[in-house]
């Protein structure tokens, strides 16, 4: 078994979806190889000089491994500086060197000037056409090797930015190894097969189509069932030390799909996804096994909102190593000595999605937040030296420009204790039941397009949303400080290592 996480995405940590189903098939001692094809094929693309040749391409080519190296080294990260200057300059190499095949490949993205990935004929064509995809001859080098002795290739396809070389990829497997078993998960994949009426456009390219967890449709090619509790995820086999970070960052799912799973408007309540945990028993002593066998600079747990269950079990069994994740504003995290607790339990820095400013948006998006209690979290985590990344989302059914400027209001009064800040703005899931009231049509062109455009209630649509934004919101110097402070490209991936610059 092959399993590959394919290009483009942010390339600073292994992907914990593929480690989780290398941890079951080593388990059962079943033979797999592992290819992060994201990493190794941003990197080798790094290494084609472009032709373009004035005196900033000169300057970021002879930089490009300095830039590298400084992207793996803590002291950059206490110098925003010189971090955004190599991020930027490998981003922009990466777009010059995807130029000549029409493509925009980025750090975290992928785009090509005429193919979409909401086009299922578009994602056919990449396959039928591999050689036309700028990691076309990395691809084929590497497969030569990789497919010996392979009978099923599992590719795992999470992102938009990985559909059309996850495709490339397919195709060119089709080519050298035709009765090769390909096997397409991910995110993505499971949003796909959960729309109704959902109708296969890749049969007879791939043979299965997996929706949700792998580690069964994997195990079950071997006749085998997954151990209950699931295995721990393996990174043996990832090159832990090449990734864009300043030491290894191991990620952990304790549990697919969201244990609130009320947010109207949400794709996971849309695509009926359920909450899955593992025992926290298992998670604490898997959490602990991974820190001590790969002693990583960062633990993040990938869920969508660590349940306050798992808080909980966390503060009485504290990692050594720093870790961050999602949460969702409660009371128990209004509790100042909780927020102590989780900061000696290794906790740097918490995602939190308020999403509005305005309690009655909150209430019809039937968020669960109160704002007074958001108000004592943001600060009981500021005071307990937790950074905050916070979510927000404009432009909902249920909000006006009245409403989104009590947004800005509330973070204004808070503005010391948010350290990042993401602004989005709404789009409407496609199969939710409140696009049978308020949606137009597709937001996005194509078949496999998974959100639909829509007429707001207040006419309060995204061109004034968006000049909002830009001409009000973040030109308030108290905002535009905090927006100032996030990383470029990286995010929120690479947050936590700035809001502890300061500590080492």
């Amino acid at each position: 078994m092959l399993l590959i996480h394919p290009p483009c995405a942010k390339a600073c940590e292994p992907p914990a979806g593929i480690a989780r189903l290398a941890g079951a098939l080593a388990t059962h001692d079943i033979p797999h190889r592992i290819w992060d094809a994201n990493l190794e094929g941003q990197l080798w693309l790094l290494e084609q000089q472009p032709t373009a040749t004035d005196t900033w391409t000169k300057r970021a080519w002879r930089n490009r491994k300095a830039n590298l190296a400084a992207l793996r080294d803590r002291r950059t990260y206490d110098n925003p500086g010189r971090y955004a200057t190599a991020v930027n300059d490998l981003n922009r190499l990466l777009a010059l060197t995807g130029q000549p095949w029409q493509a925009d490949v980025s750090l975290a993205d992928y785009r090509h000037g005429t193919l979409s990935p909401l086009r299922s004929n578009d994602l056919l064509a990449a396959a039928a056409h591999p050689e036309q995809n700028p990691f076309f001859p990395f691809f084929r080098q590497r497969m030569e090797t990789l497919l010996e002795d392979i009978s099923a290739v599992g590719i795992s396809l999470t992102y938009l930015s990985q559909a059309l070389c996850s495709f490339a990829l397919i195709g060119l497997i089709r080519q050298l190894a035709p009765d090769v078993t390909i096997l397409l998960g991910g995110g993505l994949v499971t949003s796909w097969l959960q729309r109704p009426g959902w109708h296969n456009p890749f049969d007879g390219l791939v043979d299965h189509l997996i929706a949700g967890p792998g580690e069964s449709a994997l195990l079950s090619l071997y006749d085998r069932q997954p151990s209950n509790p699931a295995a721990a995820p393996c990174y043996d086999r990832f090159p832990l030390h090449d990734y864009l970070a300043p030491g290894p960052i191991i990620p952990y799912s304790a549990a697919s799909g969201c244990w609130w799973n009320r947010c109207s408007f949400c794709p996971e309540q849309a695509e009926g996804n359920h909450w899955q945990p593992i025992p926290h028993d298992h998670t604490i002593e898997q959490l602990h096994n991974l820190a001590a066998k790969y002693h990583p600079a960062l633990l993040h747990i990938t869920d969508n909102a660590i349940s306050p269950a798992l808080l909980k079990r966390l503060t009485e069994h504290p990692l050594a190593t720093p870790w961050y994740g999602f949460a969702r504003f409660d009371e128990q995290l209004a509790a100042p000595h909780f927020c102590h607790g989780l900061r000696r339990a290794g906790c740097v820095m918490l995602k939190l999605g308020l999403e509005s400013g305005s309690q009655k948006v909150l209430d019809s998006l039937q968020k669960g937040i109160d704002l007074e209690v958001a108000a004592r979290v943001l600060e009981n985590l500021h005071a307990a030296g937790i950074a905050v990344y916070c979510y927000l989302l404009f432009g909902t059914p249920a909000e006006d420009e009245a409403a989104a400027r009590q947004t800005l209001a509330f973070v204004l009064r808070h503005s010391k204790a948010i350290t990042f800040l993401n602004l989005a703005i709404f789009n409407m899931p496609l199969f939710g039941d409140e696009a049978q009231e308020h949606g137009t049509g597709l937001f996005y062109e194509g078949d496999l397009s998974l959100y639909t455009g829509f007429s707001h209630p207040s006419g309060w649509h995204r061109g004034k949303v968006r000049r909002f934004l830009e001409q009000e919101f973040k030109r308030h110097p108290a905002i535009a400080a905090i927006i100032k402070r996030d990383p470029p490209v990286f995010t929120s991936n690479h947050a936590p290592f700035f809001a502890n610059a300061g500590s080492r």
